[in-house]
Parts: C-alpha cells; structure tokens; sequence
C-alpha cells in the first residue's frame, strides 16, 4: 500500500480537490475512508460520480482488489471540466499505471447513463460516491437514480457538503455550490442516517434506516 500511495502523490493533481491529502506523511486524508469502506462493505459493485483525476475510483478500486470477492468501480465522468476522460485508450493507461484495471469509464452524465443498458442491469451496489456538478438539483438526480439499487447495507457518499458560495471550475461559467442542501433535505426525511465529516471540502455518509423489524432476533 506504501508504494501504492508514492505512486499516487507523484502526480501533484492527486493532492488537490478536497480530500485532506498529504504528501509529506503520505497520509490519505479522507481517501483513507473511501478505502477502507470498500475494504469493511466487501460488496463487489461501487459506482462513483465525478472525478478531477481519479483520486476516489481508484481508491475504492484498490480497496475491492484487496479484499478476496474484488469487484469492479463503475465510474461516471462526462468530462466537461476539460478533456482528461475524453480518450477511452488513456483513461485505461491512467488507471493501469497504478495497478488497477477493474474500473468501467462511462463518459457521460448521470442522465445519459440511466438510459443505457448497463444502468438497467445494475444492483446490489456497496458504495455510491457522488462528486458530480455541486449542486442541489444534480446530487439529487445522482441519489436517486441509484437508491433503490444499493445493496441493504450500502452506504452513499456526497462530496463537497462543507463548501458554500460558488464554483469556477466550469469557467468561464460559475455556480453556486449546494450539495448541502439535500443532505439537510435527506436528514429531514428519518428514511436515512446522515453523518458529516465537515473536514476540507467536507464529506456526508449516508445509509437507509433500518427498520426495528429487521433488526429482531427471530425467536427461538
């Protein structure tokens, strides 16, 4: 893992996009989290929205490789930032480098996707990691469209919920970054249990509630 993380912060845009990262102490930061949910969950299946670099697919990837049912990261980036994902041969060469060739890119959004056959044939997913457009309209298309097809005991990451004001990264176009507000929509609803992790740019755990029912001890 040691020499996984070098090879990580050799690029400089592995350091950047809010996540805590530190070179000096090869320390993770949140990234820790991401890996070691795809290490506890062990479910074979995550999909993640959104990528500056590749910083969190590639972390939830190593994390299913390490574990013995491995699995596959199914990655959603239409690549409107800039053309980074544009090239179907170097995103793979991308991932590769760094050992990992268990990750399906699909440029396109969300809603693209949700009209392919691959979204059709999609359950059972262990972790969902949201990270696309920062705003309230679109974390809310990006949850519900894959909701109802987590595994039961499935958790939901949203990026960026500590961050207010607005976003250049589509410049010249700027926008206001509200993520946080379906988060605080959700933990009004009592369907789910919400943690914030207001840490850099902040992340929200989100899992379905479950129900007392469940949870009972079938009598002997």
């Amino acid at each position: 893992m040691d020499r996984f993380i070098d090879g990580l912060f050799e690029n400089p845009d592995m350091l950047k996009m809010g996540h805590l990262q530190r070179r000096d102490d090869s320390n993770l930061g949140l990234g820790w989290l991401y890996y070691a949910l795809a290490r506890i969950l062990r479910h074979p299946r995550a999909v993640v929205i959104g990528s500056w670099r590749g910083f969190v697919p590639l972390l939830i990837a190593r994390g299913l490789a390490d574990n013995l049912e491995g699995g596959r990261v199914l990655f959603i980036d239409p690549s409107l930032v800039d053309n980074f994902w544009q090239d179907a041969e170097q995103v793979k060469s991308r991932f590769t480098e760094f050992g990992v060739d268990h990750i399906d890119h699909y440029q396109m959004t969300t809603q693209e996707f949700v009209q392919t056959d691959s979204y059709r044939e999609l359950d059972d997913i262990g972790i969902l990691f949201i990270d696309g457009l920062h705003t309230y309209e679109q974390a809310k298309f990006d949850f519900e469209a894959f909701s109802d097809r987590l595994a039961d005991e499935g958790i939901v990451l949203f990026h960026d919920t500590a961050k207010r004001g607005t976003s250049g990264i589509y410049a010249p176009k700027r926008y206001h970054v509200t993520v946080h507000k379906f988060v605080e929509e959700l933990e009004t609803q009592g369907d789910f249990e919400v943690f914030n992790l207001p840490f850099d740019s902040g992340i929200t755990l989100v899992k379905r509630r479950t129900r007392a029912a469940d949870q009972a001890t079938p009598a002997s």
